[in-house]
């Protein structure tokens, strides 16, 4: 061996082995027990980052260190490859999406490939390619066979000047984010899955989850959101005419009735449409409203705003109180019925709209304290109480008060008990090009045709332009102009294509199995699922890991497969995070006035550091240092592992990601820590280089079977950072140790504990330590059990309080013993000078005190 780790040669010569050798591909037949370990899939935008090296080298940990352990491991990579970026890549850079996406793979994967990761690359998979996709549109067939597939109208944003749908995210402040047009809310057809046909199961099932944190079992639920409520009616009356229908509400606070201030309908809620037609300002307060966003949380946020109709709702226990009827912004007809009746004391919402257009705001819930009807302030009371200033309910609980609500409803027929959820079912549409085509053909006379299995898949045509706003499938001269399967008439290919969630929901199974005439082979994907650790970050706690829990029941729904849950655990790690920085430019002055500045990001190899400060390197401007954020394209904060990992050897990057903070929080990126972990490698290379020598070392021998075990318990439970501690707590005592075989065995299994985390140092020196074949496929070290008793302690000596001395002895020794060992100290001795203690406490396997 030489004094200095070569980590650039030594990465190349192991990661070409491991490729040549099939190292890391699992064996569907092998009589091991499986493990499956898989990160989230990544997005191929261009690059990979730090916060990609993080996830992946965690989980990469996780399964070599199973394969030491005898499983066999499938831990395999793919690419989450459709989406809006290679769309707008190819309107603003003239490029195919597909081109640019495959480019983007290529790159990313070759960044992945230097970082050594245990991967079983010929499981690979691109959910653009049609050997993928084809088999995502049979089983959305299969899925349309049983029922699970529908199509109906749903409002949706949409951007007038790109022509197309947008999610909530892509509208700001009203406007669409690339084309700044007014966005409009539309009634689309779109195709939906029965998503909430599996609430109840879906909810239930999140009990069984017991290796999934907390906080995303809670997220999924609410989510989902179970409610027990009450269905009712109120009778609508106009400006003093009888007769005008009811509106139906649903609540889940029937408790809160003596507190309503007022009805409110959504904007597309049938007695809002029909005061439109002879409403002006009716009509004109709706299509603002259709400005807004479309779902509750772009609502929550908005001002809320109402329209008063004139009509007046009579209220259920009192005739003669009527409350004034909104059409309001706040209120969806896609959530319960559409219409809500307003409590404004006990309800944030309906408090910022009474407040707003002077509405009684009456309390009947008292948390103890406060009775008053009169509510004051601007923050509403939503916890628990009793009910005052309500009539029959007075006195009562909350619980108490809501059934004795739903029970009066129910005898005197104005309402029903039920349960409402906030999930709704899935919309999968999607006015796009680049995503998945959904295997329908629309004919005039005979529906929404399945596209025959022999005809699957259905391809995206290669010839598409997007120089016109809108899906290129619309105008496409040929592609979409098919026979009817059924009739043989002239019909017509959907052209919207799916969500790309719809991607990532199964790609797990598929990675299982990979038959090519269909999806999946059951029995062999059932060997491998459900997925054994999932890792990936929080931001998909609900949308993906939802999807993908109902894509699996709803596989097992039509038979085919015997599995629920796909992910038996998770582990959602912190970001990567970095400075963020900035400059102002100075853009053309207008004829009269000011300049124009324009603030903008710079990344972090783009700037100097210079005598006055910060400076961008191709402009000279002035930059300033911004928070630290969480690494991100957008804000330029992101540092790419290229560079880094051809400074400091791949080894480096992984030990840094691992050992700087606890897994599960956010990890700073720095220069310092980067240049840390390098040390370490090249002090680990000196140390298995350490020659033993004879005899043995109880001491050091009881440190390595600890660390032994303790290792394993940290990295089966992804506390990456506890095992490095270990670690380095093992290779201190190394250090210090006497030649001996303990330390010669001590080496040799540092070797070993170290392999997951820098595999390329490791290989290195197991080579040249004349260890057998690789590695990565070497045994974890056994723990001798003996060995992990503490038979020793260290026992503190004090004399009048202040430690003077510290005394290890054989651990349960008497007090007279350890009493006389303290006396024979000879720091002791010294501090006593022959004088007698006048009093000596004795702690066993602790401390002595000897007071002078």
């Amino acid at each position: 061996m030489t004094n200095r780790f070569n980590a650039l040669k030594a990465d190349a010569h192991w990661q070409k082995v491991w490729d040549e050798r099939s190292t890391f591909a699992a064996r569907d037949d092998s009589p091991k027990p499986k493990s499956y370990v898989l990160e989230m899939f990544p997005y191929p935008s261009g690059k990979i980052h730090m916060g990609h090296v993080r996830n992946y080298t965690m989980g990469d940990v996780l399964a070599r260190y199973r394969r030491m352990q005898g499983m066999e491991v499938l831990h395999p990579m793919g690419w989450d490859a459709f989406g809006m970026p290679a769309e707008n890549a190819a309107m603003e850079k003239g490029v195919h999406p597909g081109g640019w996406t495959r480019d983007n793979i290529a790159t990313m994967k070759a960044q992945l490939k230097r970082l050594g990761f245990a991967l079983d690359w010929t499981r690979e998979l691109a959910t653009c390619e049609p050997d993928y996709y084809g088999h995502e549109q049979a089983l959305f067939l299969k899925l349309f066979e049983h029922g699970l597939v529908y199509r109906k109208e749903s409002a949706v944003n949409w951007d007038p000047v790109d022509m197309t749908v947008l999610a909530n995210e892509q509208v700001i402040d009203g406007r669409g984010w690339r084309s700044g047009a007014l966005v409009e809310k539309r009634k689309l057809s779109q195709w939906f899955l029965k998503i909430t046909d599996f609430a109840d199961d879906l909810i239930e099932g999140l009990g069984e989850l017991k290796h999934w944190p907390d906080k995303v079992r809670l997220m999924q639920e609410n989510w989902i959101g179970k409610s027990q409520g009450l269905t009712f009616r109120f009778a609508l009356t106009s400006a003093g005419d009888a007769g005008e229908g009811v509106v139906e509400v649903f609540t889940t606070r029937p408790d809160t009735i003596f507190g309503a201030s007022f009805v409110a309908v959504a904007a597309d809620h049938p007695i809002a449409l029909r005061l439109a037609e002879g409403d002006a300002k009716a009509a004109a307060f709706i299509a603002e409203c259709k400005r807004g966003g479309t779902t509750a949380a772009a609502i929550e946020t908005q001002e809320k705003l109402g329209f008063d109709t004139g009509l007046r709702a009579r209220h259920p226990f009192d005739n003669a109180w009527e409350l004034p009827v909104y059409i309001a912004n706040f209120v969806l007809m896609e959530y319960g019925t559409g219409a809500v009746f307003g409590v404004p004391a006990h309800d944030q919402r309906d408090l910022d709209f009474a407040r707003k257009y002077d509405l009684n705001v009456t309390r009947v819930v008292s948390d103890g304290h406060l009775e008053d009807p009169v509510f004051e302030g601007d923050e509403a009371y939503s916890g628990p109480g009793t009910l005052v200033n309500s009539h029959f309910l007075d006195g009562m609980d909350v619980e108490d008060a809501k059934r004795t609500v739903i029970q009066r409803a129910e005898a005197g027929g104005w309402g029903e008990g039920s349960t409402v959820y906030r999930l709704r079912d899935w919309g999968v549409s999607r006015q796009r090009y680049w995503g998945t085509p959904i295997p329908i053909i629309h004919c005039d006379a005979c529906g929404a045709v399945p596209v025959p299995a022999d005809q699957l898949p259905v391809v995206l045509p290669e010839d598409v332009n997007f120089d016109v706003p809108g899906n290129p499938l619309d105008r496409h001269p040929t592609w979409k102009h098919v026979a009817c399967p059924t009739c043989g008439g002239d019909a017509r290919r959907e052209t919207d294509t799916l969500d790309t969630f719809v991607n990532s929901s199964w790609y797990f199974i598929r990675f299982a199995s990979q038959p090519d005439d269909k999806p999946f082979d059951k029995a062999v994907a059932e060997q491998w699922l459900p997925v054994g650790q999932y890792i990936g970050g929080v931001e998909h706690a609900i949308l993906h890991l939802l999807y993908a829990r109902f894509w699996t029941r709803a596989l097992k729904h039509v038979g085919m497969l015997d599995v629920s849950e796909p992910f038996a655990g998770l582990f959602t790690q912190g970001m990567v995070t970095h400075e963020t920085y900035s400059a102002i430019d100075n853009g053309p002055t207008p004829q009269h006035g000011e300049p124009i500045q324009r603030q903008y990001w710079v990344a972090p190899d783009e700037i100097e550091r210079t005598d006055d400060g910060l400076r961008e390197k191709s402009t000279g401007r002035k930059v300033t240092s911004g928070r630290v954020e969480k690494m991100s394209k957008s804000k330029k904060n992101t540092v790419d592992p290229t560079g880094i990992v051809d400074q400091y050897g791949a080894d480096a990057v992984r030990w840094f990601m691992l050992s700087d903070s606890p897994p599960e929080r956010d990890l700073p990126w720095s220069e310092a820590g980067i240049e840390g972990a390098w040390r370490f490698v090249q002090r680990l290379w000196r140390q298995f280089q350490i020659e033993g020598g004879e005899g043995d070392d109880k001491a050091l021998d009881r440190k390595l079977h600890q660390t032994i075990a303790g290792v394993a318990t940290d990295i089966e439970a992804l506390a990456f950072n506890k095992a490095v501690a270990k670690i380095y707590e093992l290779a201190n005592a190394i250090e210090k140790a006497a030649p001996s075989a303990s330390r010669t065995a001590a080496v040799r299994a540092l070797m070993l504990l170290t392999a997951p985390m820098v595999p390329h140092i490791a290989e290195e020196a197991w080579g040249l330590a004349g260890g057998e074949g690789l590695i990565a496929d070497a045994a974890w070290p056994v723990v001798d059990p003996a060995l992990l008793v503490e038979d020793e302690v260290t026992i503190a000596i004090q004399v009048n309080g202040k430690l003077r001395d510290t005394l290890t002895m054989a651990k349960g020794l008497p007090k007279d013993q350890i009493e006389a060992a303290a006396l024979a100290s000879d720091k002791v001795v010294r501090i006593l000078e022959g004088k007698t203690p006048r009093k000596v406490i004795v702690v066993p396997d602790r401390l002595v005190n000897l007071v002078a």
